[in-house]
């Protein structure tokens, strides 16, 4: 009561008798109305008006204040990290004597009705751990020892129950028996709870589109759950972990990696989901890098790339992540002919290309292998000239001629016209395929890339039938001659 509020012993004799029971009325009245709709056991949340000595004075929303004892909000250091207008969540203990008792949670030193009060009310107590028994904890609450289940202690699968034995934790009453000689906690009741407030208040700041921090917690075959809160988990498919091509989330992320996440959408969802399902990306922090592509590559530049798969018509080359480009079959190699392209590469291969088109609006890029290796063409005149002798190797046999491997990306025709007019036409026909042959340069066409050839004429018989038995020799005989094999053959086809 102010000052001014006090009796004045003077004006005693002027009173009017029943003004005293109008004051008592007005004064019940008042008390009744302090706080309507706070009762013991809410959680409200007030902000700090005063920070005293002992004490912390919230403003409850009522016509009473809320206090707490600062011992309880200091931290590890023994410093108090609030400050006025801060707002915090703490529990209604106590309704009286004009003011409303606030707390983190019962204390140690609790009464007994306080004990029966917290089951009633479910606010949380604070109790030790003491040790580990069958099924559970032995735990000290309120000067009496009461048993939690080991399934109750903690939200995830506890592995190791010592490691809880001499903390001091909040619990929530299950049940009081045998005049408190029976008490069963509960303290996954109690971080359920502290989670769902965490997400509610998570989830009325966030929306989609913004981006956060969070942790990787589980790694699934179809993509990665982050943890953005406590309680508050979102998935990130493997479509949007990364601008690259995955088969496993665990190529780019692993759990416990914390990682920066795009909100896609917060949807609504069963109660198995938490009520709510939360799509993300990781890809989408960063941007399509097809959008800047023209910024970093350009038509002629030689980089290093990833063969991310190979078609029948050539190979994907990722030259980073998230772009990709075709090396087509037809530039693969100017020294071999390719069939396919697994002759040359394989998936995951690290390999060199020239870039030689891009185009950022359809995403494409087209690729070389043999660009960067070099035309041998080009200066194919400083190594072969019209008229020189050299020796080839026949490569395949057709029915215009035979095409002759000169040297690494160099072949030549043999027409069918040169062989029939050299010296020994049938010692020439006999040659087989990889057979070796002394050839004569009669034309070279850079343009086109052809090579005309002829059986030189310093070869004569015997180096041909030396090719030829040579050929021969690789493959084995019966010993009986042609006319024997061809007898053997006959049998052969009667039985």
């Amino acid at each position: 009561m102010a000052e001014n509020d006090l009796e004045n012993p003077n004006e005693k004799e002027n009173q009017d008798p029943n003004e005293n029971e109008n004051f008592e009325t007005l004064f019940e009245s008042y008390m009744t109305d302090m706080s309507p709709d706070i009762r013991v056991g809410d959680k409200i949340s007030g902000e700090i008006i005063v920070i005293g000595q002992d004490n912390v004075f919230l403003n409850t929303g009522s016509k009473i204040d809320g206090v707490v004892e600062k011992s309880e909000l200091v931290d590890e250091n023994g410093e108090l990290p609030y400050k006025v207008g801060d707002r915090l969540d703490l529990y209604v203990v106590s309704i009286g004597d004009g003011e409303i008792q606030l707390s983190k949670a019962i204390g140690a030193s609790g009464s007994a009705e306080l004990l029966y009060e917290a089951l009633q009310n479910k606010i949380p107590v604070e109790g030790k751990v003491t040790e580990t028994c069958k099924s559970g904890f032995r735990v000290q609450v309120m000067g009496k020892t009461g048993f939690c289940p080991i399934s109750q202690m903690d939200v995830v699968y506890v592995e190791k129950p010592e490691t809880y034995v001499g903390a001091t934790l909040e619990f929530l009453i299950d049940r009081i028996e045998e005049k408190g000689r029976n008490i069963v906690v509960n303290r996954r009741r109690h971080l359920e709870r502290l989670l769902a407030e965490e997400r509610e208040k998570f989830l009325e700041q966030v929306n989609a589109g913004d981006v956060i921090n969070g942790r990787v917690s589980k790694i699934m075959p179809y993509g990665a759950f982050v943890e953005l809160n406590p309680g508050v988990e979102g998935m990130v498919h493997i479509s949007e972990l990364s601008w690259s091509r995955l088969d496993d989330p665990a190529e780019v992320v692993s759990t416990g990696d914390s990682i920066p996440v795009k909100i896609l959408s917060i949807e609504q969802a069963d109660a198995k989901a938490g009520g709510i399902k939360i799509s993300l990306s990781a890809k989408q922090v960063t941007g399509d890098p097809w959008a800047t592509v023209t910024e970093r590559f350009h038509p002629g530049d030689k980089v290093q790339g990833r063969v991310t798969r190979c078609a029948d018509f050539g190979a994907f080359v990722e030259v980073e992540p998230g772009v990709e480009g075709l090396v087509h079959i037809s530039e693969m190699s100017h020294i071999k002919r390719v069939m396919k392209a697994e002759e040359l590469v394989s998936p995951g291969d690290q390999i060199s290309v020239m870039i030689k088109t891009i185009d950022p609006a359809k995403k494409r890029m087209s690729l070389s292998i043999k660009d960067i290796e070099g035309d041998p063409w080009i200066d194919i005149e400083n190594r072969l000239k019209v008229g020189q002798t050299v020796e080839g190797r026949i490569e395949k046999k057709a029915d215009f001629g035979y095409f002759i491997y000169l040297e690494p990306g160099i072949t030549g025709l043999l027409p069918k016209s040169r062989i029939e007019r050299a010296p020994y036409p049938q010692e020439v026909e006999k040659l087989k395929t990889d057979d070796a042959i002394t050839v004569k340069i009669e034309a070279i066409d850079t343009q086109d890339k052809k090579i005309t050839l002829a059986v030189s004429d310093a070869v004569d018989q015997k180096d041909l039938q030396k090719y030829s038995s040579a050929a021969q020799s690789k493959t084995p005989s019966t010993g009986m001659g042609s006319l024997g094999e061809k007898l053997q053959e006959a049998m052969k086809s009667k039985k």
